[in-house]
This record gives C-alpha cells, sequence and structure tokens, in this order.
C-alpha cells in the first residue's frame, strides 16, 4: 500500500491506492479545494491521478508556476469547448501554452473580427460558471482516430497518425466537446475565471508557407482577476512603448515584405546602433579581445563536419554555385575555429579570446517574425575564448562581471541568472563534467550571486549560464549566455600543444552580453519609450531658431558642437518656437536649444530638456561640459531631474 511523501518531508500512509486529490483532502479541505495537479516522483500528473506505490508527491495549486501554466491549457481548452458551440464547422489544430498566456490554431472560412472574439469570451464565462467537472481517460489510438472522424477533425487525425500506434493517448472532455492533450489540466472549471482572448493572427499548418493557412487565436489566463487586470494594464503600457510603433514615430527603422525579417536602418537608428556596438568594442578591447571577421558563405561540408548542418539545416539560407553547395551562416562558431586553427598554438597563447559582430541570417517562419524582437537576419555581438579546463573558472568570471558591468550602463540592474547542467545525452566525460559545472557554480559563488539552476537543460557539448534582464514594466529577457563547448574544436581539427608537448582541442566558451543586436534595442526602446540615455540618443540636442535672423548663428552654434563629438542638429524651418519644440519633445531629443535676438547678441543658447524643464540661459562651452558630464556618468535628463529633486 503506498506511502506518500510530501516535500516538507511528512509521510503518510495510505490502506489501499489514492489519488492526488484523495491525498490532498486528507491534508485539508482547504488544499483539496485548490487543488489544480499533483507532481509525482518529479512527473506532473492530473489531480484524478492514481497513485498505486511509494511515491513522493507535491500538490500542485494555483500559486505555483506549473498551477498558472495548467491553468492556460485548460483554458485553451475552454475556448475550444466555446468556438464548437458557436461555430460547428471550426476544426482545431493544436492550443499550446506560451508566455503570459495560450493560442490555438483553428481552421475556419470566416476570418474571426474582434467582436467575434467577444462573443467568443462571453461564452467561455458562461460556460466556466457552471463549475463542469474536466474528465480525462486514456484510449487506444483506434479508438482516438474514430472519436475525431466522427467529429471531422482532420488536423487532429493527422496528429494521431503521426503518433506511434501502440501509444496510448489522452483525451479530455469538457461536457460534449472533447480534445487530446498529454495533460494535466484543471479537475473542474471553477479554476478558470479569470482570462481575456486578446488578438487573432495568421499562422502556417506546421509553420510550413506551403501548408494551410489558419487563423491563430490568442488568450492570457491567471489564477484570479486581480492578476489579469495587472496584465492587462502592463500590457496597455507595452503597447503604448511598442519598439515598433516607435521606431516608426521616432524614425529609426522599418521593415517591409520584399524583405521579410530584415531591418532597413534609418539614419537615427543607426546612430543608436553604432553606439551600442562601439560600447561593446571598448568593452571587449578593455578584456583582450581580438576583433575578427569571418565569411557570411561557408561551404555545406563545413556545416556538415560541425554537426549544424544536421540540426540547422531548416533555418538555413542555402545557395548553389560551381557545383557547390554553401550556406549563408547562421551562427559564427564554426568560421572562428577556422581562424583559431591556422598556425601551431600553444598552451602559452592560451585562453584566446577572438570577437565578431558577426551578421546571421535563419529561416524563420514568417508568422513568427515581430519587429526587431524576431528577425531573420541579425547581428551578435558574438565571442569565442579558447582556453585550457583550468582557465575556464577565470574566464567565466570575467565574464560575468562584463555583462553585469554592461547591463548596468544599459539601464538594467535587476538581472537573473539561469545555471543549466548536464543532459542525459551529451559528449565529454563525466570527468570533464564535474570540472565544467564545478568552474560555474564557483564563479558564481564567488562572485556571491544568486542563481537558478535548471537540472539537465544544458547543451549537448558543454554546461552553460544565461542572463536575463529585467526591463520597466517587470518583464525578462534572456540576452546574455556563456557556453562551455567540449565538441565542436575537436570535431572541426582546432588543437593546441600542452605544456608536455601533447595535441588536444581546448575548450571553447560561447559568450555574448547581448546577445542579438536587433532585439536589445527592440528591448531599450521599449525600456525607455524611446526617451533613452543621452549617452545612447541619436540626437543629443537640437538648436531652434526663433526666426530667420537666428539661423546663420544656430547653424554655427550647431556645428562648433558637433565639432566636438556631440550629436547636435539645428532645425531651421520656418516654423513657431512652440511647435518646433512640441516636435522635438514628441521624438525625445534630450535637449533643445532655444536661439533669439538675446541669446544671438550674447553669444548664448536658452536650454530646456525633454521633461519641459527651464535650465536657463548658457554659453556653448558650459553646455558642452554638462552634456560631456552627462555622457560621461551615462546620464540622462530624467536622472538629472531626480537629482534636483
Amino acid at each position: 500500500m503506498p506511502v506518500i511523501t510530501l516535500p516538507d518531508g511528512s509521510q503518510h500512509d495510505f490502506a489501499r491506492p489514492v489519488t492526488v486529490q484523495q491525498v490532498a483532502q486528507q491534508i485539508g479541505p482547504g488544499l483539496a479545494r485548490s487543488t489544480v495537479a499533483g507532481c509525482v516522483d518529479g512527473r506532473l500528473v492530473d489531480a484524478c491521478f492514481m497513485i498505486e506505490r511509494d511515491s513522493a508527491l507535491r500538490i500542485i495549486t494555483p500559486r505555483d508556476a506549473e498551477g498558472l501554466e495548467i491553468i492556460r491549457h485548460s483554458c485553451a481548452h475552454l475556448f475550444g469547448h466555446a468556438l464548437k458551440q458557436l461555430y460547428p464547422a471550426a476544426r482545431m489544430v493544436i492550443g499550446p501554452v506560451i508566455e503570459d498566456g495560450f493560442y490555438y490554431d483553428v481552421d475556419h472560412e470566416q476570418s474571426f473580427a474582434p467582436g467575434d472574439l467577444e462573443r467568443i469570451e462571453q461564452r467561455m464565462q458562461e460556460l466556466a460558471q457552471r463549475d463542469y467537472e474536466v474528465i480525462h481517460r486514456k484510449l487506444p489510438r483506434d479508438e482516438v482516430l474514430r472519436i475525431f472522424r466522427e467529429r471531422g477533425e482532420d488536423y487532429k487525425i493527422r496528429l494521431v497518425e503521426e503518433m506511434p500506434k501502440e501509444q496510448e493517448l489522452g483525451l479530455y472532455y469538457h461536457e460534449e466537446y472533447i480534445d487530446m492533450c498529454r495533460g494535466p489540466h484543471v479537475p473542474n472549471t471553477r479554476f478558470l475565471r479569470a482570462f481575456k482572448l486578446t488578438h487573432v493572427s495568421g499562422a502556417y499548418w506546421r509553420g510550413d508557407s506551403r501548408n494551410e493557412m489558419l487563423q491563430r487565436i490568442y488568450g492570457t489566463a491567471w489564477p484570479d482577476h486581480k492578476q489579469l487586470k495587472s496584465w492587462l494594464k502592463q500590457r496597455e503600457e507595452a503597447e503604448k512603448r511598442s519598439h515598433r510603433r516607435l521606431g516608426s514615430r521616432l524614425r529609426l527603422f522599418h521593415t517591409q515584405e520584399e524583405a521579410p525579417g530584415m531591418i532597413f536602418w534609418h539614419p537615427r537608428g543607426w546612430t543608436l546602433y553604432r553606439q551600442i556596438e562601439d560600447y561593446i568594442r571598448a568593452l571587449q578591447r578593455r578584456n583582450h579581445y581580438q576583433e575578427i571577421r569571418t565569411p557570411y558563405l561557408l561551404d555545406r561540408s563545413l556545416w556538415e563536419k560541425s554537426g549544424h548542418w544536421e540540426k540547422f539545416r531548416e533555418q538555413m539560407f542555402t545557395v548553389a554555385s560551381e557545383h557547390r553547395d554553401y550556406a549563408i551562416k547562421p551562427l559564427n562558431c564554426p568560421g572562428h575555429v577556422q581562424v583559431f586553427r591556422q598556425g601551431v598554438k600553444s598552451y602559452r597563447e592560451l585562453p584566446l579570446r577572438l570577437a565578431e559582430f558577426g551578421c546571421c541570417h535563419r529561416s524563420e517562419p514568417s508568422g513568427t517574425l515581430l519587429g526587431l524582437m524576431r528577425v531573420r537576419a541579425f547581428t551578435q555581438d558574438d565571442g569565442h575564448i579558447f582556453c585550457t579546463e583550468e582557465q575556464v573558472q577565470g574566464e567565466v568570471q570575467s565574464f560575468i562581471q562584463q555583462v553585469f558591468s554592461a547591463y548596468r550602463d544599459f539601464g538594467f540592474d535587476d538581472v537573473q541568472v539561469q545555471f543549466s547542467s548536464r543532459p542525459e545525452q551529451r559528449v565529454g566525460s563525466d570527468q570533464v563534467w564535474d570540472q565544467a559545472e564545478q568552474a560555474l557554480r564557483q564563479a558564481l559563488q564567488t562572485m556571491e550571486l544568486d542563481w537558478e539552476e535548471v537540472p539537465g537543460a544544458g547543451a549537448f557539448y558543454g554546461p552553460k549560464l544565461e542572463f536575463s534582464l529585467r526591463d520597466c514594466l517587470g518583464r525578462t529577457w534572456q540576452c546574455g549566455t556563456i557556453q562551455l563547448d567540449f565538441s565542436l574544436p575537436g570535431r572541426l581539427g582546432a588543437e593546441y600543444v600542452t605544456a608536455d608537448d601533447q595535441r588536444r582541442p581546448p575548450v571553447m566558451l560561447h559568450r555574448a552580453i547581448l546577445g542579438s543586436f536587433e532585439r536589445f534595442i527592440g528591448i531599450l526602446i521599449e525600456h525607455y519609450a524611446g526617451a533613452f540615455p543621452t549617452w545612447l540618443a541619436p540626437v543629443m540636442a537640437v538648436v531652434l531658431n526663433i526666426t530667420d535672423q537666428q539661423s546663420d548663428y544656430a547653424r554655427e552654434v550647431a556645428g562648433r558642437l558637433c565639432e566636438q563629438g556631440l550629436r547636435v542638429e539645428a532645425d531651421l524651418r520656418n516654423e513657431k518656437i512652440g511647435h518646433k519644440i512640441r516636435e522635438h519633445s514628441q521624438q525625445r531629443i534630450p535637449y533643445l536649444l532655444v536661439v533669439g535676438d538675446r541669446e544671438k547678441a550674447a553669444g548664448k543658447v536658452s536650454v530646456r530638456d525633454r521633461l519641459g524643464r527651464d535650465l536657463g540661459v548658457m554659453d556653448e562651452q558650459r553646455f558642452a561640459a554638462f552634456l560631456s558630464h552627462e555622457l560621461t556618468s551615462r546620464g540622462s535628463p530624467e536622472q538629472s531631474a531626480k537629482l534636483d529633486t
């Protein structure tokens, strides 16, 4: 008879097999009412799951991350229930959980409009209020096929037919609605109260443009209405900060159908891009990286040797020439190994740090492209460190310092660290993995950092650290990474000569601080709502003349400030000064320098910031010094305002 061990170490004996729900009931009626599912010996199961042997059990409630995910997955099925009642001809495809919610792909002749989503959501609310039981049944494959054939669910049939014939499948019953899923799901719709359908977009079946076009309906779900309301408010603020909207309004970049997933950088956007690139280049130079450049096109044979052809083939853009196949690089690693291989390397030359602002291309599905956040052409602040096993810890620790310093300079103080340890399928000996994982842990401990360990999530070639920054809306963005690689150097013939005159492959550390420049700029735009710190702002100041009488003076002031390395423009248009001030403030220009007859006669400028503060009249030298101090401190008008108060 089963003995159930709870997370606090307490044990409960049962005379017969028992469900997760029954265990919760024995502990207390409050816990039983909150039970969404269970985690039995590390495996998530439904609340109705029968425990027949001694097991470790953790009760899952809406407060747990797993509970929230289960609520969202169940809400996708509730959506299917409501949709099929309102639109019986619709055919259901797949409905997975995503960050902050879920989506469901649907095949239906009618295009769903916002009004349709409101109607479906209202029906979902009506169904959820019934508090009906969600029933889970395991059925043989043939029985599942029969059920979906009777219901005309062609896509479900395709999914089943792709599965192993001997596999038993799970169906979830929402009254008359039936859907297929691994689960688990909520035991009752009383857990499904706080949800919202948000929008609809197009998506291809299997993500392949050669297949049918489907409609993808997105939604969100939360344990209670308070959390839903908070998320909707945050989403509203995020919409105001949308990098796509601001990118156009601030004249930074644009995209167009003739180059899907590729960015057209405008002068101001490219200035911002170059500021970030120059910052990273200087940081790398201080840390003894040597910058290189490798080809965009590499022969297929090299990608096969590296193993990327097998893993990345579907994401590679390829081209043929003179009976040879080439691929546009989706990443920079093999090219860096080729640079390392030139000439005999001694252990005395290690660590060797190579860096490249490498432009990569990946054939992402068109339905996944999203402004700067998901593109097909992107540049990475990519670097690879070739070192000995003994040097790993020092290199990792140095890199962590670089990451935190860079994020702090860009305005991000809240950084989360994840450590991913060895997966089941891996290369390299356990001894080498032990040493590598210990080096990562020791580096984190030495720097007194908190981190989350993700067991088994490392790459097959080595463990890794990932760095996620939190923006002003509380969203986390994984940007930086350092990954240990015991495989690629050996596969591509990279070696160094050891102290005892032996040849062996180096350890290769893959590292990036920002990751994709495009994505990081998108994050910056939304974090600052386009009001960049002065050191990053594409235009630091604009000189505005009040009348044509000051045009030459305004032009001369702007010119002299530019000669000092400041990014300053002159607006000499025949417009009212109020209109100019308002327009440039909306463009998030940090400082506006107004010149009228008095300023011209005195050889000065009247300074305003984008917050509307009047900073008084200054001569050019004083303003240049003021701006230079702000650049040195990487400050902004907003930070100066905080200091003043």
